[in-house]
């Protein structure tokens, strides 16, 4: 509901007109997928039954096609999601008591511009219900907290009483304070903070964005509440008394930056070697989480070499720092390229999840080039997809591995990274495919495009959907995966950006193997999923045992090898 405005823009354009003899398919059930398969001409239709007034929200999973909402006669009522809409989702109030149709149309797809073009015959679409509030149940938020344990606080400050007995029960605890739901697949996921005089924020919230906490009347308690699945995993900071300063929304908000640190009353931290509690936040991890079971070191497991080296770039102008790893003992014949060095050799400890995957032999003897940016400035012009980069990539970097004995084969080499290197990782195999045929993305900016300022949306997001819709079909298979709670502000939206491009290269024939988990835009979660990107891509695609299974749950795949 949180885009409700953008979901409502993206869908007020002129809609077709169906016959009302058009066929009938599957009645559709609140929360319930319904999947067809789409041949040329003839539209799938799904209907259902809905009320006046009644709120309806969903999703259409797929290549690209219309959406349009009829009445039971057949009569177009709206369009909700074009050829062309990248967000996926969509909002509607029924204007009528009936029954109506949901027709979902590809014919006309490659002559609207849509991303990916018009689909080939047996494509698969999946249309979810995922909500109808009814008219008696839209109502205004109520006042009272969800959280079992702050409407007891709130009911004893009413009655007179303090704050010291919660504290003293919360400092024994810890936080954030969770508390089971009825689904047992959700708990309710409190964070707190005590005693601040103007404000606290929450960055990293399950929202993905930076909200704001509560204050329980005028006690020194501040609360927000979320629903969580209950295998969430988070890295969070909170910044209490964020100073008012600057003439901007933006220069505001950046001053959150001069209070955030971890949460004091949470134990458990990363980085544990950060200096202080400003350079670490505070951990999340619920008992159904997925384990991260090959990011520490083990005994018994030979250690790689780590050794740095220097490149003189031509093509950049400009010198790149570049570690290299190599596997203890044995040869290498495969090869890992990945982004942010000054993450990769830290936050996500690649040389131990490579020694643990190498002798568990989950994957091959595989080396690996974890490049360094050169400046913070640098990172945001050349990971968005910049051809001298990806130049650099396979023209300098690549014969220069070849020069040290690294195996250099194509449909053996990884690209990989995270947000802006994920979206360098697509762009390196789309433009470079005879050197980089493994495309590995954690959470890759795919809502980016052109021409816009540094670190702000662009106007118009989507391009490497639209870049891979119109090339053809290139020797890559890919790995993404992206955070539930990555949908972000407007364009900024990485989990359904994940999935559009997902959709484009299935639509194109690409094997993809597509994960998502509850958690946001963290290293926290990355550093347990990268072995999971790298199994998906060089490992035995049979061999997933529970371990695996446990680690690496995955939403579809349609890899072959």
């Amino acid at each position: 509901m949180r885009r409700v405005s953008l979901l409502l823009a993206a869908t007020l354009c002129v809609a077709p007109a169906f016959a009302s003899s058009a066929p009938l398919s599957t009645a559709l059930t609140i929360g319930a997928p319904a999947t067809a398969t789409w041949t040329p001409g003839s539209p799938i239709t799904f209907t259902m039954t809905l009320a006046q007034g009644d709120v309806v929200q969903g999703a259409l999973d797929g290549p690209a096609a219309s959406l349009t909402l009829a009445d039971a006669q057949g009569r177009a009522v709206r369009q909700l999601l074009g050829a062309n809409t990248l967000y996926r989702e969509f909002l509607f109030v029924a204007p009528a008591s009936g029954q109506y149709r949901f027709v979902v149309d590809a014919d006309h797809a490659d002559t609207l511009g849509a991303v990916g073009g018009r689909p080939m015959p047996g494509a698969i679409y999946t249309l979810r219900v995922k909500s109808v509030v009814p008219v008696a149940a839209q109502l205004a938020p109520s006042d009272a907290p969800e959280s079992p344990a702050i409407r007891a606080l709130a009911q004893t400050l009413a009655a007179g009483g303090n704050t010291a007995s919660f504290w003293r029960d919360i400092s024994a605890r810890g936080t954030p304070l969770v508390e089971p739901l009825p689904n047992k697949d959700e708990v309710l996921l409190t964070f707190l903070w005590r005693g601040a005089q103007r404000n606290v924020r929450l960055l990293g919230s399950p929202s993905g964005d930076h909200d704001a906490l509560t204050r329980l009347g005028n006690s020194d308690v501040w609360y927000h509440t979320y629903r969580v699945p209950a295998s969430t995993r988070m890295s969070y900071q909170l910044a209490p008394d964020v100073p008012d300063v600057g003439d901007t929304p933006q220069q505001r908000r950046r001053a959150i930056v001069a209070t955030m640190q971890r949460d004091p009353l949470n134990p458990r931290v990363f980085p544990e070697s950060a200096p202080d509690a400003f350079a670490q936040k505070s951990i999340v991890e619920l008992p159904d989480a997925p384990p991260q079971p090959w990011i520490t070191p083990r005994p018994g497991v030979a250690t790689g070499t780590l050794t740095p080296f220097t490149i003189e770039s031509r093509i950049l102008d400009q010198s790149r720092d570049v570690y290299l790893y190599r596997p203890a003992g044995v040869k290498p014949t495969a090869l890992v390229v990945v982004f942010d060095a000054h993450a990769y050799m830290s936050l996500v400890p690649t040389q131990t999840i490579l020694d643990n995957l190498i002798a568990e032999g989950r994957i091959p003897p595989a080396a690996a080039l974890i490049v360094a940016n050169p400046t913070a400035n640098a990172r945001g012009t050349q990971l968005p997809p910049n051809p001298k980069f990806s130049d650099f990539l396979a023209n300098e970097l690549m014969p220069w591995a070849e020069r040290q004995g690294l195996p250099v084969r194509a449909d053996r080499t990884v690209v990989a990274g995270s947000s802006y290197g994920g979206l360098a990782a697509a762009y390196a195999g789309m433009t470079h495919p005879e050197r980089f045929g493994l495309v590995l993305s954690q959470s890759g900016s795919f809502w980016w495009g052109p021409g816009g300022a540094p670190d702000q949306p662009p106007m118009e997001g989507g391009w490497m959907m639209r870049e891979f819709a119109k090339r053809p079909r290139l020797p890559l298979r890919f790995y993404m995966e992206a955070g539930r709670f990555e949908e972000g502000r407007g364009l900024v939206n990485i989990t359904t950006t994940t999935r559009s491009l997902r959709d484009v290269l299935r639509a194109k024939g690409y094997p993809v193997t597509h994960a998502e988990f509850a958690s946001g835009h963290d290293y926290l979660q990355w550093r347990g999923t990268l072995a999971c990107g790298l199994m998906a891509l060089l490992g035995d695609t049979n061999r997933m045992d529970s371990v695996r299974q446990k680690a690496c749950p995955v939403l579809t795949s349609d890899d072959t090898k």
